[in-house]
């Protein structure tokens, strides 16, 4: 519940695509859920109080990669709204994009975290498109969307 007494409010989160090379293998950082829903997922949370959406970003990648994030779209993060995109609740996602560095280690949340190419990543969105749960929340539709925006086609 919101402050208002007797309306709901959506929760705010923060997710983030991930541009990584790690070794001759470049390509975008996705995470292995281990907690429901389950699927692979861009690394990101549940907003914290206190912190921007910028440095919640930040925090997550870091949590869940070991990832340093620098994010490529400071104060303009793309926004998803629908009530739907998150089987746990209605939850407006703020995506923000940019490039890793360090070592790449899942925790946190994550029981896996992979660098897959773009080609990968469009097949993998086609799987899920076609019926294949592949990915968990809206990320197939964010993922294709990233895509677009960079011009992989």
């Amino acid at each position: 519940m919101s402050a208002r007494t007797g309306y709901q409010s959506p929760t705010s989160t923060t997710d983030a695509i991930i541009e990584y090379q790690q070794g001759t293998r470049s390509g975008i950082v996705l995470i292995t859920r281990r907690n429901p829903p389950h699927g692979l997922a861009l690394p990101g949370g549940f907003h914290e109080y206190g912190l921007t959406l910028e440095e919640n970003a930040v925090k997550e990648v870091k949590e869940e990669t070991d990832l340093e994030f620098r994010i490529e779209n400071p104060s303009r993060p793309w926004t998803y709204s629908s009530p739907t995109r998150d089987p746990r609740g209605h939850m407006i996602g703020h995506v923000f994009f940019g490039t890793g560095r360090g070592t790449l280690r899942a925790g946190d949340d994550a029981a896996g975290a992979h660098v897959y190419a773009h080609d990968e990543v469009k097949r993998m969105i086609a799987r899920h498109d076609a019926g294949e749960p592949v990915f968990a929340f809206d990320h197939a539709r964010i993922l294709a969307d990233y895509l677009l925006f960079r011009g992989v086609r």
